[in-house]
């Protein structure tokens, strides 16, 4: 995605308008002077779908898109006109190379180019407490374990040219793995989103740190450590910045608001596989943004943004406990001296930059939104509103996305995005112009026939080949491989 402040003055010069993600123009009356730019593209849906599990008749599209979703006769996952899915792997019903079952609550995914043509994927799974509280934690694989009595961790799916799975634990022990990120040098930081101390909860280490995990190298990931420079909170995503070194993570919290952060190394560091480890637990800085208007304001709140392509100006604010010995991060500072957002979630290093998402706000925020998309400019230091979602009125009917979570840059252009709102889930995409389109629906009820439940997509990414999107489904815990005619996507 290449929206970038020169684009978006050129667009606002010709338009009067910023640009923005929504389902509909209803949606988008609480966003003033936002773009509505759902598209579903024509298509040929001639033909009723006789092909068997996820495949859609070809068709013949334009514009923006693939076209309407097209519902599955396996009521798994809609898809357009052309698309395929396969289940790579499905909680209680895959197993793992030890014959263990598939852990559940499948969350944060990237994707590595794996040895003889083989495609590895690190999957994280979102597991809270103890380990009695669920029918299928991560197996406590020996060697693997941070702490035996939390039910979370991640595993390595490695999908083979030939189209079979194998599946490991690459991590146990660990609590609430959320949507991490992969590193430049081909690792996966797992983080977790819990910050239960030992003692709580049943736990008998204490929680809230990074790990990292080497998808290639099993044996990097023997006895695992916490990342205790990155900070102890309720961590959501990482991103590390190539060119300098930089961390940039989000915290899903409230009571008060969450932050962004940035680790900066210490002088002299060179990232690599496995040089965290040799990282004191205060290496480094952690530090907190305080964001400025155009006109030198500060900016208590993401949300006071309600227009796209708003610019606030970054400082950065030394994290004075990062360890929260005493106090919760988030709450070692006082009003007036850093910025919060509501839902801080899912990041993804493309551009230059990080995005970053803030997935609602509500009640607990100055202003109530669906959905915020920002762009991180290191160099100008700078965050640039991208994405905004009006209130959805509505979020049992198809057609209106809210919710934000994880988010990819898209080797086809602009981002992909997966929702976790209110009512219908979807994957959708979104133009660099920020005209949004959908890509899947999850049509898999895991509530009843009068109140319907469909879970959040989580771990969206491409392949390192751009062929394939691979997504989940949380609950139970699915991972499906998305093909079909990919396409660049128009601007207009």
């Amino acid at each position: 995605m290449s929206l970038t402040r020169r684009d978006f003055a050129r667009k606002t010069a010709a338009t009067g308008a910023g640009v923005a993600l929504a389902g509909s123009v209803d949606v988008l009356a609480s966003a003033p002077n936002a773009l509505a730019a759902t598209e579903t593209a024509n298509a040929d849906t001639t033909g009723a779908d006789t092909t068997g599990a996820g495949h859609r008749p070809a068709a013949h599209h334009g514009g923006v898109g693939y076209g309407p979703l097209l519902p599955d006769p396996d009521g798994i996952l809609a898809l357009p006109a052309g698309f395929d899915y396969r289940i790579i792997t499905h909680s209680g019903k895959t197993k793992l190379e030890s014959g263990e079952p598939t852990p559940s609550n499948h969350d944060g995914t990237a994707t590595f180019d794996g040895p003889r043509g083989t495609t590895l994927l690190v999957n994280n799974h979102e597991l809270k407490g103890p380990r009695a509280n669920w029918k299928y934690p991560v197996p406590l694989t020996e060697g693997l374990v941070y702490d035996p009595a939390a039910s979370g961790g991640c595993t390595v799916v490695e999908v083979r040219p030939g189209g079979q799975v194998a599946e490991w634990v690459g991590i146990a022990g660990t609590s609430t793995n959320c949507a991490g990120g992969s590193t430049p040098w081909g690792t996966w930081l797992t983080c977790e989103e819990n910050s239960d101390r030992a003692g709580t909860n049943g736990m008998t280490k204490d929680h809230g740190y990074v790990f990292e995990v080497d998808p290639r190298d099993r044996r990097a990931n023997r006895d695992p450590k916490p990342l205790k420079f990155f900070g102890r909170y309720d961590h959501e995503a990482v991103v590390i910045d190539p060119r300098r070194g930089h961390a940039y993570l989000t915290e899903d919290a409230a009571s008060p608001n969450g932050l962004f952060f940035r680790w900066s190394p210490p002088p002299g560091f060179e990232h690599g596989r496995g040089k965290f480890r040799t990282l004191a637990d205060d290496a480094g800085v952690l530090q907190a943004p305080r964001c400025f208007d155009s006109g030198g304001q500060f900016v208590d709140d993401l949300s006071r943004a309600t227009r796209t392509g708003t610019v606030y100006g970054v400082d950065w604010v030394d994290v004075p406990d990062r360890d929260a010995r005493t106090t919760a991060v988030r709450k070692q500072f006082g009003a007036g001296e850093i910025t919060r957002a509501r839902k801080l979630e899912g990041m993804w290093w493309g551009d230059g930059g990080a995005y970053l998402v803030s997935s609602y706000a509500r009640a607990e925020s100055p202003v109530q939104h669906d959905g915020q998309v920002w762009f991180y400019d290191p160099r100008r230091r700078t965050l640039t509103l991208k994405v905004l979602l009006g209130v959805n009125p509505d979020p049992s009917a198809d057609g209106a996305f809210d919710g934000p979570d994880n988010i990819t840059v898209s080797p086809y252009g602009g981002l992909v995005i997966a929702e976790d709102g209110e009512g219908v889930s979807h994957l959708f995409g979104a133009t660099d112009s920020g005209r949004t389109y959908p890509i899947a629906r999850n049509d898999l009820n895991i509530g009843t026939e009068e109140a319907p439940e469909y879970s959040e997509f989580t771990g969206v990414t491409f392949s390192p080949d751009g062929k394939t999107l691979f997504a989940n489904i949380q609950q139970p815990g699915i991972m499906v491989a998305i093909t079909g005619p990919w396409k660049r996507q128009k601007r207009a």
